[in-house]
């Protein structure tokens, strides 16, 4: 009997690796297939697999949000992913399915331990049966162990599967490297007052506010660990959109835009494998303080990186949104070229300026 089956795709690896097409084309056969995805990356690498007519990427969402959103209308939620282990793909089930609270039958299918996990509405028979399809071994339900305690103004989050080395960020921002497999972030009032397990970067703390850890979005390592060729679907449209340090915003940000100023290093690398893809040239600000948190980046054409001194990325960056942009983060194009807006930049960068480039 044909049954409806919701998938949600999670990350780029499992896009990159292939694995998604393959779990899409084997599930048809058991019934009518609902594909979304969650994240910022992962909307990169459907461009790059041209799979946007098969997986849903028009709303930006955590992975339990879209379980929360397909489940009713389907009979079987599947949860596609590609941990770095068996142990952090389990993790990341068990927080889906505790975020979710899935009613009906929620299925983790990860291609990075090469298992499948009934999250959620064990029949006895429905692991058993979909293992077998996706031709993954099936492997017992994860228990939940809380990621986030509250202990009245002090709020605790782990992050497990860490590797020693890797970034630690928070919303996107660089606050550390992981010095163990466990990483420990504790929040007073909202304000990250220690990072256990890590060695500390002053200045990434220095760039957040306040900070929600029960919703914020947590990450050791790259945020696209696998590589595809880009491809590009063009979008742009007339006015210029500033996006400073919060480039996984850039999908939505960009919508509508000409040209995207970004400020930070990190920003403007992974702003610009988005807008790559969308055939936005930026103007970059940068100073050098390079985080790697994408390994691999693609700068759009007719771009140009304005560098400035060490430590001024942040100050030019506000300058720009203060003389330029108004105070707000979008603004039109008209009576404004290109030209124009590199030469203000660099005007307002003044003594900070260092250097130019123009790809």
């Amino acid at each position: 009997m044909a049954v409806k089956v919701g998938v949600v795709v999670h990350g780029p690896e499992v896009i990159d690796s292939g694995r998604a097409a393959e779990a899409l084309n084997l599930l048809a056969d058991v019934g009518h297939v609902a594909a979304v995805l969650g994240g910022t990356m992962g909307r990169v690498a459907v461009i790059d697999a041209a799979l946007e007519d098969r997986i849903d990427i028009s709303m930006r969402e955590r992975p339990s949000r879209s379980v929360a959103r397909l489940e009713p209308f389907v009979d079987v939620v599947i949860l596609l992913n590609c941990a770095k282990t068996a142990e952090t793909g389990l993790a990341f089930g068990a927080m889906v399915r505790d975020k979710a609270k899935p009613k009906k039958p929620l299925i983790l299918a990860d291609y990075g331990g090469g298992f499948v996990s009934v999250l959620a509405g064990d029949d006895g028979e429905i692991g058993e049966k979909f293992a077998g399809i996706l031709g993954l071994e099936l492997v017992a339900t994860p228990e939940f162990h809380p990621r986030t305690e509250s202990s009245g103004r002090t709020v605790i989050r782990w992050i497990f599967g860490a590797v020693p080395g890797e970034n630690v960020s928070v919303n996107g921002i660089v606050v550390g490297r992981a010095l163990e497999e466990i990483v420990t972030i504790v929040t007073v009032d909202g304000r990250i007052a220690e990072v256990r397990g890590a060695e500390v970067k002053v200045h990434g703390l220095e760039k957040l506010s306040l900070v929600d850890l029960d919703s914020a979005v947590l990450r050791t390592g790259d945020i696209r660990r696998t590589e595809s060729v880009a491809r590009t679907v063009q979008t742009r449209g007339r006015d210029a959109v500033l996006i400073d340090h919060a480039a996984e915003d850039t999908f939505e940000k960009a919508e509508g835009a000409m040209v995207a100023v970004t400020a930070g290093d990190d920003t403007t690398a992974i702003a610009g494998e988005i807008l790559a893809r969308l055939g936005t040239p930026l103007v970059g600000i940068v100073d050098g303080d390079l985080d790697r948190l994408c390994s691999r980046t693609a700068t759009p054409e007719g771009s140009v990186v304005i560098e400035v001194l060490p430590g001024c990325d942040d100050v030019v960056g506000r300058r720009v949104r203060e003389e330029i942009f108004g105070g707000m983060n979008r603004i039109s194009m008209d009576g404004l070229n290109f030209e124009d807006l590199v030469r203000r930049i660099k005007g307002i960068a003044g003594n900070d300026f260092k250097s130019m480039r123009r790809f």
